[in-house]
């Protein structure tokens, strides 16, 4: 049996369907750049739908939230933002050692965020103790999580996947110095793992992204619960009206990183860009100068690229229901958004043979293609096959649209989410325990 087959899958209710008082913890949630904004959104929007109370506890850049649910801002300096990153402000703007602690991580390359946000949760959460039922926290995995855990409250942990998986491709792909910086940035993954072998349940939105935790944090397959996320279906649907655009193709890339295969399919796209027609599409914000935007002039393609970023729903919805074909090029995914929202849009789908996009997508090739990751050549030939098939398309939008309503709805998602809440709640009455009276601002001894 592999480890993710020991895993816990859904059971039933044990408490009844329950209104319970949720503190939703996401260190950062942009909206639009990477899943942990959009996950926090629609999570606690379904959530309160359901009638539970959610109150999000987040950090810069805070999240875009639905009617229904509370924002306490746990304001970090914000030393990452887009407007003037890595400058820290004036010593008198510091507010405490956690502000320390913040710049001098920076200063010396590291990247401080997972670490001193829990620590502030964990001292705004010891002052409210009983305001709420239980505590989810959305991958920060920081120490500070261990005293809310010391605190008595019932806490749920969900781990998209193991950041450990992008620095290993981003070491890959840094040559001198850059390794270094690296592997300095991403010092906070060892502190993920140790946290991560602490806590129980886990909520792991794959079996793939299960055995990966497993095998990288070291984490008991027996403490995860796979947990699939969703679409919003209100904007990411068929749309029969929308004209699809004579050979568009469009990509979301949450970050302009190695591991998001975005090279890969620049390739593709120049070798396609040779024979036919093609216009890419890709929802990002590459850095200027980097990587990414030199290659497209060494590909030649600057006429033939448009990069998108800062777009709300109904805009990303339109623009994936207008193209001919939707890629995921990723070296890597613990879920991916960007793959569910192409199929729910009906859109024809190619996808690496990666992480857990084989899960997300199907092995049987009907609701969408799988090509082996960093394969320019194999993916160029799947995009041309499929932008020379009107058919073929139209089949398997179709099959794409019914494998999401099956199987991935936010409702679905926040239904299953509750029932893990009320679960742990049980298994932590049971065992005696509950919020700690006294709740000192700090963490436990680690």
């Amino acid at each position: 049996m592999t480890q993710s087959g020991t895993s816990r899958e859904p059971g039933p209710h044990p408490s009844g369907d329950r209104p319970l008082r949720v503190a939703l913890l996401s260190y950062r949630s942009k909206e639009h750049c990477g899943g942990q904004g959009v996950y926090v959104r629609h999570l606690s929007r379904e959530l309160a739908a359901l009638g539970h109370e959610v109150t999000v506890f987040s950090g810069q850049p805070y999240p875009v939230l639905d009617g229904g649910v509370t924002l306490e801002p746990l304001p970090s300096l914000d030393l990452y933002n887009d407007a003037d990153p890595f400058v820290a402000p004036p010593v008198r703007e510091w507010r405490d050692w956690i502000d320390v602690l913040e710049v001098a991580t920076m200063w010396t390359a590291g990247f401080p965020e997972p670490l001193t946000f829990s620590l502030r949760a964990n001292r705004a959460l010891r002052r409210r103790l009983a305001d709420f039922d239980v505590v989810h926290d959305n991958q920060t995995l920081g120490w500070g999580l261990l005293g809310v855990k010391a605190a008595g409250l019932p806490l749920v942990t969900t781990i998209h996947h193991p950041i450990s998986v992008d620095r290993r491709i981003e070491l890959a792909e840094a040559r001198g110095l850059q390794k270094l910086s690296k592997r300095r940035w991403y010092g906070f993954v060892a502190m993920q793992a140790k946290v991560a072998r602490r806590l129980d349940p886990i909520l792991v939105p794959s079996r793939s992204s299960a055995d990966d935790i497993a095998r990288e944090f070291g984490v008991d397959p027996a403490a995860m619960e796979v947990t699939p996320l969703g679409v919003d279906t209100r904007y990411f649907h068929p749309r029969p009206d929308t004209e699809r655009v004579p050979g568009r193709i469009v990509c979301t890339a949450s970050a302009d990183s190695p591991l998001k295969g975005v090279a890969t399919l620049l390739r593709a796209a120049a070798k396609l860009a040779t024979e036919r027609d093609v216009r890419l599409t890709v929802v990002s914000r590459p850095k200027p100068g980097g990587p990414t935007d030199r290659l497209v002039d060494e590909l030649s393609l600057r006429d033939r690229v448009e990069f998108v970023s800062g777009i709300d729903d109904t805009a990303l919805a339109e623009l994936v229901a207008s193209a001919q074909v939707a890629v995921v090029p990723s070296f890597y995914e613990g879920f991916s958004l960007p793959a569910v929202e192409a199929m729910a849009c009906a859109t024809p789908l190619v996808a690496s043979r990666a992480g857990a996009l084989p899960e997300v997508v199907g092995t049987d090739g009907d609701a969408g293609r799988l090509v082996p990751p960093g394969d320019p050549e194999a993916l160029a030939s799947e995009l041309a096959a499929l932008l020379d098939d009107d058919a073929e398309r139209a089949r398997m939008g179709a099959a794409a649209w019914r494998r999401v309503q099956e199987r991935f709805t936010w409702r679905a998602v926040a239904e299953l989410t509750a029932q893990r809440y009320a679960s742990t709640i049980d298994t932590v009455r049971g065992s005696g325990q509950g919020p700690a009276r006294t709740a000192p601002d700090r963490a436990p001894h680690l």
